[in-house]
């Protein structure tokens, strides 16, 4: 008997299950206003998604029994957050596609105030992402490091002789960055600024080179990075220069 698109063996299982429970414009936006990772009473979130609370109360029921959403309870009132960082960073990923495959439609700002050090700088896949990296990104391409282009895929770029300087002196090689079997460089929308960052090998192997140089450091927060008193010297001179 031939195999069928619903057969397990024929698609990551699970994968629907969760595109289904995103589908939804309501429960969407119950996700959307958690994405800064701060846990929302049942009330604030039914009237975020302008639901009735009968409604939000079935779509919190369903986001939770998904696995999307972590139930905790104070007292009276239920709260909900993002069930693990992991569920944060696919929604942030799955945003950016959005925002890449519809250019033209804005990604909206979560709701609440998205917290200081999340917002300054943080991971992004592999590469940094927040306040600082768009800073950055913004003056490397301001001052020629960095040549934008657009083509089918969007803005590409690529470094210039004065960027392969600079990036050498960071020890990146660039050669080795172009050879991988992945875009280069390119932007990645910022959720929390609004403007882009850089991503693709280069943008990882920045974080990678700025980490060995001792300016940013992993914290026990998922995602969230720290930069070191030598690394905020080292970005201050490189942004007033």
């Amino acid at each position: 008997m031939p195999a069928t698109l619903t057969d397990d063996n024929n698609h990551f299982p699970g994968l629907s299950r969760i595109g289904a429970l995103l589908a939804d414009p309501g429960r969407a936006a119950m996700l959307w206003a958690l994405m800064d990772g701060s846990a929302r009473p049942a009330g604030e979130l039914t009237m975020i998604a302008g639901l009735s609370p009968s409604a939000a109360s079935a779509h919190l029921a369903r986001l939770t029994d998904g696995g999307l959403l972590a139930l905790e309870v104070r007292g009276r009132h239920w709260y909900f957050r993002m069930a693990s960082a992991d569920i944060t960073a696919s929604i942030e990923a799955l945003a950016n596609v959005a925002q890449v495959s519809a250019p033209q439609r804005s990604v909206p700002r979560p709701v609440r105030t998205v917290p200081v050090d999340m917002r300054y700088a943080r991971t992004c896949y592999d590469h940094m992402a927040g306040e600082l990296s768009v800073r950055v990104f913004e003056q490397m391409v301001e001052r020629g490091l960095l040549a934008a282009h657009d083509n089918s895929r969007g803005i590409s770029l690529e470094a210039t002789a004065e960027g392969a300087a600079r990036f050498a002196d960071w020890g990146i090689d660039l050669s080795a960055q172009k050879s991988r079997r992945r875009r280069f460089a390119c932007t990645c929308p910022d959720w929390s600024e609004r403007r882009p960052h850089l991503g693709g090998a280069l943008g990882a192997a920045l974080l990678d080179s700025w980490s060995k140089h001792g300016w940013v450091e992993r914290t026990d927060r998922p995602r969230i990075l720290r930069i070191t008193p030598s690394g905020h010297r080292h970005f201050d001179a490189f942004l007033a220069s």
